[in-house]
């Protein structure tokens, strides 16, 4: 693997050179990727490994289903289990899916819900276009790479290295021990504080997810999606 290589210490200075003319590539390749995106899209974490009709599989796919409606797009990474299930939704609502996939020695491939995608070589461009692509976050249950990708994001947003937008937790019995864990340690030890605790929604309705997200796209200026009158009118 590229990065493993890259990471070793004592690399030769033309491999490095080497090395980081690839990346850079790779970034401006992403960003290609991004700006085919055409309409306001979500970025939405969660394991590989959910099966499918399991309850984090099929709220990921009514996610992906409910932003589709919207006008929305729906970006993951494009493998199997809550990226499949919500790439599937977001086909099934009439949107436009996106993944961007990383090559792993033990992963499978890309799912089959995909319009847009793009294969990553290194973690760290791939997880730059999560975030430049997506105006929200939903975050389904998942194992060290969504928490990787979870806190990276809430850094990002609590430095103010990108514009504050909404990080939804989707499943409340998966999320509230860690929660509850940055409470009554990191909050309580002045580790963190109150508003950044505020920067996270933690539900098990996929609606209440694309609301946060649609009230603070309108927020921040963002016009309302073609669809939004419809669906405020059905309700």
């Amino acid at each position: 693997m590229q990065d493993r290589a890259l990471l070793q210490t004592h690399q030769p200075l033309d491999y490095l050179k080497e090395r980081s003319v690839a990346i850079g590539n790779e970034f401006f390749t992403g960003f290609e990727a991004v700006e085919k995106i055409d309409r306001p899209a979500i970025s939405c974490f969660g394991s590989a490994r959910t099966p499918e009709g399991s309850r984090p599989y099929e709220l990921a796919r009514e996610v992906g289903r409910l932003f589709a409606e919207a006008g929305w797009a729906v970006v993951t990474g494009g493998g199997p289990g809550v990226m499949e299930a919500a790439n599937r939704g977001c086909q099934e609502g009439g949107g436009l899916s996106v993944g961007f996939g990383i090559e792993l020695p033990h992963e499978q491939g890309m799912n089959p819900y995909l319009d847009l995608s793009m294969v990553f070589d290194h973690f760290y461009a791939r997880k730059t276009m999560f975030v430049k692509a997506a105006e929200g976050f939903v975050v389904c249950p998942g194992g060290f790479g969504t928490a990787d990708e979870l806190f990276e994001s809430l850094t990002l947003i609590q430095t103010g290295k990108v514009m504050h937008f909404p990080v939804v937790l989707l499943g409340e019995s998966y999320w509230t021990p860690l929660l509850d864990w940055v409470r009554r340690s990191a909050l309580a030890d002045g580790m963190v504080s109150p508003n950044d605790l505020a920067l996270l929604t933690v539900t098990d309705e996929p609606r209440v997810a694309l609301d946060t997200v649609l009230e603070a796209f309108r927020a921040n200026g963002g016009p309302p999606s073609p669809h939004e009158p419809e669906k405020a009118d059905a309700q």
